[in-house]
């Protein structure tokens, strides 16, 4: 669980954001939306239950200029009813939209469309058949993931790809029984599983399958397990020493190399330095002109050069 301090302090790498998203799930999530954006696939991006905004954070870089990002969370709103609220109030205390749209906003430009309550506002505000990638990480209670599961179903595209945590949780028996339901009865076809989070299509899973298991088998650092289970082909992967994908830092971390080399200037406002400080002579300037008069002709020529060529 996240501390206040933890919550509230401005992240510098994706992995400084409080949550729970494993290295394999990094590689997977950016395996699909890659796969979709490579075969010229667009929709809309959906995550329900955002946390901190770590997963949200990853699944921000996929969007595309035509396509709309959603996500929605209780945040610290009134829950829809006591077992949420009780869930809520235990596992999600630290969690206010505010630290989640700073979060956001470290890595960054722009906040996707946030929705503010209960995951059952999200058939209304989010349009039909629009989706490629849907990712359900909200309430654990049954009733609550079998109305998230439905959902995905009506707003996802053919192939698109919905993704549900907290499948096989000790903690969470209720979405891993609307999983498999909607595996059993409601045509929801696995694609893969990771330690925590089932993949799944309601169109044709051969041909992702069939690329996931080529890509798997290239890497020594996957382990792979393929079986059949009630006319489902099942394949489970878990991490062996698996490096996350590389996420681009946030501006804080920028700032803060900027500052521990020295090459931060005090702040200014523009074209207002002083007189004196135009006139003075700066000794780093004098350092660099000695350095230049002892070093070769040919080199000097060449330092004199490109400074000419800037000015």
């Amino acid at each position: 669980m996240a501390t206040t301090q933890e919550a509230t302090r401005p992240p510098h790498r994706l992995d400084d954001v409080p949550g729970w998203f494993p290295v394999l799930d990094q590689l997977l999530f950016d395996w699909f939306l890659t796969r979709q954006e490579t075969a010229g696939t667009h929709g809309d991006l959906l995550e329900v239950g955002v946390y901190m905004g770590k997963s949200a954070i990853f699944i921000g870089r996929h969007r595309q200029p035509d396509e709309k990002y959603t996500v929605c969370d209780l945040f610290e709103g009134d829950a829809p009813d006591d077992a949420n609220r009780a869930e809520s109030t235990k596992s999600y205390g630290a969690l206010t939209r505010h630290v989640f749209e700073e979060n956001y906003r470290s890595f960054h430009d722009e906040l996707p469309r946030v929705l503010q309550g209960p995951s059952s506002l999200v058939p209304a505000e989010v349009v039909p058949r629009s989706c490629r990638f849907v990712h359900i990480d909200a309430s654990h209670l049954y009733e609550h993931v079998h109305g998230d599961i439905g959902a995905a179903h009506d707003l996802l595209l053919p192939d698109g790809i919905v993704v549900l945590d907290d499948f096989r949780s000790e903690h969470t028996p209720g979405v891993s029984i609307a999983t498999w339901e909607a595996v059993l009865n409601r045509g929801l076809h696995p694609v893969c599983l990771s330690t925590q989070k089932l993949y799944g299509t309601w169109g044709d899973p051969e041909p992702v399958q069939q690329e996931l298991l080529a890509m798997v088998r290239e890497r020594s650092d996957c382990h792979l397990s393929v079986q059949e289970a009630a006319g489902h082909r099942i394949v489970r992967l878990k991490s062996q020493g698996m490096p996350a994908p590389v996420f681009p830092p946030a501006r804080h971390a920028e700032r803060a190399a900027g500052a521990a080399s020295g090459a931060v200037e005090p702040t200014r406002a523009p074209g207002l330095a002083s007189a004196a400080a135009r006139s003075a002579p700066r000794r780093g300037s004098r350092v660099r002109r000695v350095a230049v008069d002892l070093l070769p002709p040919v080199v000097t020529r060449a330092i004199r050069n490109a400074r000419a060529a800037r000015s």
